[in-house]
């Protein structure tokens, strides 16, 4: 078997080199935007082979031996990335998602995609380096406009703005209520009890304790730059802050409210609150304006100024040589194509043990939270696929992964290479890499953001 699938690929490289050498494999017309130019290198690429949900698959799918690399690529492909909304995208002049530009831009670098196996029998479909040369320029001027903040378009990690635009009548009675336990039906739990601002917004627990000390059953993210998350919890079953905000009170595992009538009952009777909040809202006390002033305060969670900003800005001596090269390795290994953008992450949905079986190897039970966004769709590829956490102030909110089954970060980052890169990083590429994200903590109200717990 191994001999035949040699002497396919030598046969199959003999005709490539041909192919190229014949021009066959010419980059798009320049006269072409910089989009369309990368839609054909894409679609000549024959991408949508392995990495749309309904593939148009080669006339040799059906033979043996090629058949069955044909039917692992596409399996593998559309686990890892589906690039349909990118590429309609591409064509209609929508949005982009910055992690999908990311991931395009990742593989015309390291040059990895298509497969030998695939473009060694469509001619024209390798990637050259005029065409990664034009993937480049796409990804760093799509960069440049989108996120506006002066910094070269060719680092897929950008710098947190200063500040952001909020009504700060709303988000100081949104801090309120963010602390307030009368959320809850016995008067015990606020929002802040599992986010604890002074725990840089988590509880360091595995699983946080709601009423009655009961666990929910995923680890409680970080609410500090929430407002980055393209949506909220592990999940993304809420599309806001204000979403987001509304669920936890009616939880019977977290607060335990049985209606927003019944926390209301409790808040209106606070007739000093009352008279505040009728200022800021002038309908009163509903769901929508408690959950929109928590929405607003959580807004101004934001915590510009890390180290790792300021050497994105040019200070090359904010952070050490260690960290610098843990920020390549960081690149270098694929971690920054998922976790990229302001928050390092929380832009899209990925599969959680996309190289190797994370949940088989975990050593412990599934649980109806191990589904993920599969739980919110069932759609059988999103089994174990959630909202990538973002990676601001990560040295502060241990344990790590939605099961929080990671103490340390150098746990955390050596099992995110080996699962999700399938690469085996060296004990010096862990350290680096570690120093890198301590670089990531930055302040909040002026001041550098700390953590009570830390011993």
């Amino acid at each position: 078997m191994e001999k035949r699938r040699v002497a396919l690929a030598t046969l199959f490289a003999a005709i490539a080199v041909v192919a190229l050498y014949c021009g066959l494999n010419r980059p798009p017309a320049s006269e072409l935007g910089l989009n369309a130019q990368v839609l054909e290198i894409l679609r000549e690429g024959g991408c949508a082979s392995c990495h749309t949900a309904d593939p148009s698959l080669p006339f040799y799918a059906q033979l043996p031996v090629a058949g069955d690399m044909v039917l692992q690529d596409v399996e593998q492909g559309y686990r890892a990335f589906d690039m349909a909304p990118l590429m309609t995208a591409l064509s209609s002049g929508g949005v982009l998602n910055p992690v999908d530009v990311a991931k395009v831009e990742k593989v015309a670098i390291d040059q990895s995609m298509p497969p030998a196996k695939y473009f060694l029998v469509h001619w024209g479909s390798q990637m050259t380096s005029a065409k990664r040369d034009i993937i480049q320029a796409w990804a760093a001027s799509y960069r440049e406009a989108y996120y506006a903040d002066g910094i070269a378009g060719s680092e897929p990690v950008r710098p947190i703005v200063q500040t952001i635009s909020v009504d700060e009548r709303k988000a100081a009675l949104g801090k309120i209520l963010y602390h307030d336990t009368r959320l809850s039906s016995d008067n015990t739990v606020s929002c802040a009890t599992c986010h604890d601002l002074s725990t840089a917004g988590v509880d360091n627990k595995q699983y946080s304790e709601g009423v009655e000390g009961q666990k929910g059953g995923v680890n409680a993210p970080t609410t500090y730059n929430a407002v980055y998350n393209f949506v909220q919890f592990w999940d993304g079953r809420a599309a806001t802050l204000a979403d987001q905000a509304a669920g936890p009170p009616l939880n019977p595992v977290e607060m335990a409210s049985k209606s927003f009538d019944e926390i209301i009952e409790k808040l209106a009777a606070d007739k000093a609150l009352t008279k505040s909040f009728e200022e800021a809202y002038p309908d009163g006390w509903s769901e929508a304006n408690i959950t929109n002033a928590i929405e607003e305060f959580e807004r101004t969670l934001i915590t510009p100024n890390a180290p790792f900003d300021k050497y994105l800005m040019g200070d090359k001596g904010a952070i050490s040589a260690q960290a610098a090269q843990g920020y390549e390795y960081f690149k270098e290994f694929g971690c920054a194509t998922c976790h990229a953008g302001v928050n390092l992450g929380g832009e899209s949905y990925e599969l959680m043990g996309l190289r190797r079986h994370y949940f088989e190897e975990r050593g412990l039970a599934l649980t109806e939270e191990d589904n993920g966004r599969f739980k919110q769709t069932q759609q059988e590829r999103d089994r174990h696929r959630f909202k990538v956490p973002g990676l601001r102030n990560v040295a502060l909110t241990w344990p790590y992964y939605h099961d929080g089954t990671r103490s340390t970060l150098e746990e955390a980052v050596r099992d995110m290479a080996i699962y999700q890169c399938d690469i085996e990083p060296t004990q010096a590429e862990v350290s680096d890499m570690v120093e890198f994200l301590r670089s990531l903590t930055g302040e909040y109200e002026g001041k550098p953001l700390t953590n009570a717990n830390e011993q």
